[in-house]
């Protein structure tokens, strides 16, 4: 039987220091992780801060004055009314006359302007263009007035002018009932002219010569289009 002393005995594995193997375990914690590229690039894109000129994140305020401003119904429908009605011509009566019946017709323009109604009068010597041509005058008149007030007088009857403006008023406007108004003063009816005959006429004879009838013909029409 073979001798126990002539086999080694076998040696015990070699163990790394218990401090050693601490040190190498709190290295490999301590070493940072390296993130995918996805993750490392995010990472960079959130924490690095934005160039200087790079434009601002739109905030509050600017998202709010890039709002466009509402639209107001009220004031276009009140530029439509305007532009319409009464107001879409510069007068609303148009005194035609002779020129002996002037004082007559300064009467009844300042009754009418200075009603309630506070009505918008073309008297010839006082609103026409001075150095306008006359029969450019007359038209311009009467295309820019509602109503038109023939008054008719002896001197009216002679007039061509108060005639021209006459014939124009119903070439203008030959359906258009109460726009022209004919106002007799000192004739009888037997004098009334035969282009009128289809219109009633106000007498001027009454205590007011007239002037309240031709207001509220004039009153009356204004209130057709408004």
């Amino acid at each position: 039987m073979a001798s126990s002393s002539s086999f080694p005995a076998p040696r015990a594995p070699s163990k790394k220091p218990l401090g050693k193997m601490a040190d190498w375990f709190r290295q490999a914690l301590s070493k940072p992780r390296k993130l995918p590229d996805s993750a490392e690039s995010t990472s960079r894109d959130v924490s690095q801060p934005s160039s200087r000129d790079d434009p601002p994140a739109p905030g509050l305020s600017s998202a709010l004055s890039r709002t466009p401003p509402p639209t107001h119904v009220g004031a276009s429908s009140s530029s439509s009314s305007s532009s319409s009605g009464r107001w879409s011509k510069d007068y609303d009566v148009c005194v035609c006359h002779s020129e002996e019946d002037l004082e007559a017709a300064q009467e009844l323009v300042s009754y009418l302007e200075g009603s309630t109604a506070s009505l918008r009068c073309f008297l010839q010597l006082r609103d026409a263009t001075p150095g306008g041509a006359i029969v450019s005058e007359l038209c311009q008149a009467l295309s820019s007035s509602h109503c038109r007030v023939l008054l008719i007088t002896p001197g009216f009857l002679q007039d061509p002018w108060c005639r021209y403006q006459m014939l124009q008023a119903l070439s203008e406007a030959p359906g258009a009932e109460g726009r022209t108004i004919p106002l007799m003063l000192g004739l009888t009816s037997a004098a009334y002219p035969a282009e009128l005959r289809f219109m009633y006429f106000v007498d001027g004879r009454g205590p007011d010569g007239g002037f309240r009838q031709v207001k509220e013909a004039v009153m009356r029409y204004l209130q057709t289009i408004s």
